[in-house]
């Protein structure tokens, strides 16, 4: 009996002053290239410590390999100058891929009208929902989204859980 091999990643939580050092000092080498953070993780080992990076083109365009491997070298060169990250580590620039995460009421807005899986408890748990629309109040950013039957509800972005584009074959 084999086992599969399993990759430990933690999601990238701003606890420490490290912690945001880093992540600032990645968004101010992207800022730099007109391209975004979407996510970062790190994880790997303390001897070894692994960085995820995963970038959006502001211009709307989609994420070329050329645009990754810019990004990396950029990043590579930015995080030896500043030995943010020891001498050994392993740098992963990628695009966000076709489930991409949805943090931003930006990001509801650009991609209004496409599916997304989203979990919440004012949708009852995970539900695969269109994205009609993002209206702002005084409680902050609602999604307006329609369910599969073609119920419309407001869902305030605070009380998402998760939210990725879904992927429809």
């Amino acid at each position: 009996m084999g086992f599969a091999p399993h990759a430990f990643f933690r999601p990238y939580l701003l606890s420490d002053s490290v912690s945001d050092t880093l992540q600032a000092l990645v968004e101010s080498e992207l800022n730099a290239m007109d391209l975004d953070l979407v996510e970062m993780r790190r994880g790997g080992s303390r001897s070894r410590p692994a960085i995820d990076v995963r970038i959006d083109r502001r211009d709307g365009r989609k994420v070329t390999v050329d645009d990754c491997a810019r990004a990396s070298r950029a990043l590579e060169a930015r995080l030896d100058a500043e030995h943010a990250v020891g001498e050994r580590y392993v740098l992963e620039v990628s695009s966000p891929g076709v489930e991409r995460p949805l943090r931003s009421a930006a990001d509801w807005r650009r991609f209004t009208g496409r599916r997304a899986n989203v979990l919440s408890d004012a949708l009852g748990g995970r539900v695969e929902v269109e994205i009609v629309g993002v209206e702002d109040d005084a409680n902050g950013a609602a999604a307006v989204v329609r369910t599969a039957r073609g119920e419309q509800k407001r869902v305030a972005l605070a009380d998402v859980k998760d939210a990725r584009l879904a992927f429809t074959w």
